[in-house]
């Protein structure tokens, strides 16, 4: 694969995607087919299977590093550092009386009926000793009442050194109003601890409520020390490996970042991943003319479940990590514990249950044969019929289906006195309940019918349930990408460059001070601006969009509402914006005052709305594979089910169900009352039939 164009600059791109069971690799050059190949995830240290995904791009395809013009990145590294409580060591500065403001939270209870009580907050980012506070006090208009007492700020970053703090967060009360304490702590504490990472709330999360801030600005600290690490070590060895290309990651809104600006705000790394996978599959959408979409991106360990509307996917002013609230802007991915090496257990009643723990890819489920003993997700469909033990992953993994039926057998069907087909069946029917759950929550939240809707299904598993989905819920139709296993990776190829910056501004939308609005904006341009000009991004590429957080007088959550200064009456029009989306999210609307929380300025440049796959020209030959009995839940007795290769299958080619159809990276269901259609890009539209 000559990765040079013609005039000799390098032209390759390489997207990377790390999931829990694997890393997946697309590798694009204009003009030429996209080459794909999944390999497993590295635990540990997920940054080896980048590497080694380099060296066999290098030995398989003739890639020559050099040539390497992008390298995106979607990652785990920061969600996975939360969940797995390993970030660094961390301390926390707040203005005097507010030292405990992260332990005390909210008063709100997750599990109303649970008989064991647990803290709700997240007290492991830093216990008591490790919180001191600062003598200072901002108004409530961020005029300085007590200024910044120096002495105070120094004593408690000696204190939070001697305790082996790897990085410092800051919180003062009003900071987001007035941030000059905060960023004279931080050029303090830089002077005496030069390598101390310190993160701002002002910086991180410049918005009211002092709970949520500090969770977030801690959060923020928490990980920095890792993404450091992490993309310090990847860049060495993609250096050493001979590519020069700058490495660029997705962030949680859905756009990509350098990692000098990743450093910065490794807490915009949350939904990495997913929101890759979310703009892949808007794209397919759209390619097959559906604008309103549920992607699912079912994967080995979870699925994430996402809405996308009018041909933009919905973003949420903030999410939840492990429980915890997270204000920072992101595509509204619904993940749950539910993919194929979801591990099938009985709980004390003896319910079937499923997940969230997950065999992962070590050991994996049973029948990979490398110890595995507890049933999985994938187990249960090779029981089924759907997989060819033969040709998972392309063949590049064997399965064994005896290993497979043996652990169901011995987990589940026995105890429950069932057959092994039946106890599978089950198996299926209980996690494609979770997932139906999962797509109710994202479309219902968002006064969304789903049935209005089509299904997108990506991941390695996506399209194997997707028409048990759909007929769950209603949908009529799902369309199922080219290279569904790999989408998340094939959309980072598509992503934006893009950077948001937020800032208080409380005023009521009435009466509002465009002047001073624009004066506002203007400031957060300009940060924007810096972080594009890090990205060696020239201005004249850059498009420019604002929004403002907006709700009710009194109310207590706001809505993010595009802002349109060149509209005539651009307060009048987010006025009224606020109360069309107001009575979509919570089915009714008022004329009561509004006012506006936070403004925010986003700047993007680049993106595509094409995958650019390449023309699709079908293998050839006979698509048809030899046929093989399977077991599907609206049937009591197996089926025959047609089996075809994807690759070989022609444009317009409409098969009905039921079917299975394989390829590289994953394997599609076709049940009963369903048909497929290939359409002239690749993808296949599914229908209901009846």
């Amino acid at each position: 694969m000559d990765g040079t164009s013609k005039d000799g600059l390098a032209s390759i791109d390489v997207g990377v995607d790390i999931g829990g069971t694997f890393t997946d690799i697309v590798c694009r050059r204009p003009g030429e087919p996209m080459r794909i190949v999944k390999l497993p995830t590295t635990k540990g240290d997920p940054s080896r299977a980048v590497l080694e995904a380099v060296r066999y791009m290098v030995d398989t395809w003739g890639v020559q590093p050099a040539d390497i013009a992008r390298f995106l990145h979607g990652t785990t590294i920061a969600t996975n550092a939360v969940l797995e409580r390993k970030g660094a060591r961390i301390g926390l500065i707040t203005s005097r009386g507010f030292r405990d403001v992260l332990e005390i939270g909210r008063e709100m209870r997750q599990k109303l009926y649970g008989i064991i009580l647990e803290p709700e907050t997240p007290v492991f980012l830093a216990p008591g000793a490790r919180r001191k506070e600062a003598t200072e006090q901002m108004s409530a208009q961020g005029e300085i009442v007590v200024p910044l007492d120096e002495a105070s700020v120094l004593k408690a970053a000696e204190e939070l050194v001697a305790e082996g703090v790897e990085a410092i967060a800051v919180a003062y009360i009003f900071s987001f109003l007035n941030p000059v304490h905060e960023r004279r702590t931080r050029e303090l504490i830089a002077a005496r601890h030069p390598g101390l990472m310190i993160s701002l709330s002002s910086d991180v999360d410049p918005a009211f409520r002092e709970y949520e801030r500090t969770v977030v600005t801690a959060f923020d600290a928490y990980m920095k020390p890792v993404v450091d690490r992490y993309l310090q070590h990847l860049e060495s060895g993609l250096a050493t490996a001979g590519v020069s290309a700058p490495l660029q990651v997705m962030q949680s809104r859905g756009g990509l970042a350098g990692t000098a600006v990743a450093r910065q705000r490794p807490v915009r790394l949350f939904m990495s991943g997913p929101a890759a996978g979310v703009i892949g599959g808007t794209i397919v959408g759209l390619m097959a003319g559906r604008r309103n979409l549920i992607t699912i991106d079912i994967g080995g360990t979870s699925s994430d479940i996402a809405l996308v509307d009018r041909g933009e996917p919905i973003i949420r002013p903030e999410g939840k990590i492990a429980g915890f609230p997270v204000r920072v802007p992101m595509v509204d991915v619904n993940a749950i514990g539910s993919g194929g090496g979801s591990i099938a257990w009985l709980d004390g009643a003896g319910g079937l249950r499923v997940g969230p723990e997950s065999a992962g890819s070590d050991p994996g489920p049973a029948c990979y044969g490398r110890g595995g003993e507890r049933a999985t997700v994938t187990d249960a469909s090779l029981v089924l019929g759907y997989l060819d033990p033969g040709f998972f992953a392309g063949g590049s993994v064997k399965l064994d289906p005896e290993l497979a039926r043996r652990a169901i057998e011995r987990t589940i069907a026995t105890p429950l006195g069932l057959g092994v087909e039946e106890a599978a069946l089950g198996i299926h029917r209980v996690v494609n309940a979770q997932m139906v759950e999962g797509i109710r929550l994202v479309s219902i939240r968002q006064g969304m019918d789903p049935r209005q809707f089509t299904l997108v299904a990506l991941g390695g598993a996506g399209p194997l349930h997707a028409t048990a989905l759909s007929a769950d819920l209603g949908i009529a139709s799902i369309v199922i990408p080219r290279h569904p296993g790999v989408l998340s990776a094939a959309g980072l190829l598509a992503a934006r460059i893009e950077h948001e910056v937020s800032a208080a501004f409380p005023r009521r939308v009435k009466g509002l001070d465009l002047g001073e609005v624009r004066r506002a904006l203007d400031a957060l341009d300009r940060q924007c601006a810096a972080l594009m000009a890090e990205e060696k991004v020239r201005p004249e590429e850059v498009g420019v969009r604002y929004c403002a957080d907006t709700w009710y007088v009194g109310q207590s959550y706001y809505l993010e509402v595009p802002l349109h200064l060149d509209d005539p009456d651009p307060a009048g029009r987010l006025y009224k914006d606020f109360l069309a989306q107001h009575e979509q999210v919570y089915g009714y609307a008022t004329q009561n005052p509004a006012a506006i929380v936070n403004l925010r300025a986003i700047h993007q440049t680049g993106g595509s709305d094409s995958l650019s796959e390449g023309a699709y020209v079908p293998s050839g030959g006979d698509p048809r594979k030899p046929s093989r009995q399977i077991r599907v839940a609206s049937s009591a007795q197996p089926l025959a089910a047609q089996i075809y290769d994807r690759a070989a299958m022609p444009v317009g080619m409409t098969i009905a169900g039921p079917a299975v159809i394989e390829q590289f990276d994953t394997t599609t269901l076709l049940e009963p009352e369903w048909k497929a259609t290939v359409l002239a890009d690749g993808n296949l539209l599914l229908e209901r039939t009846s």
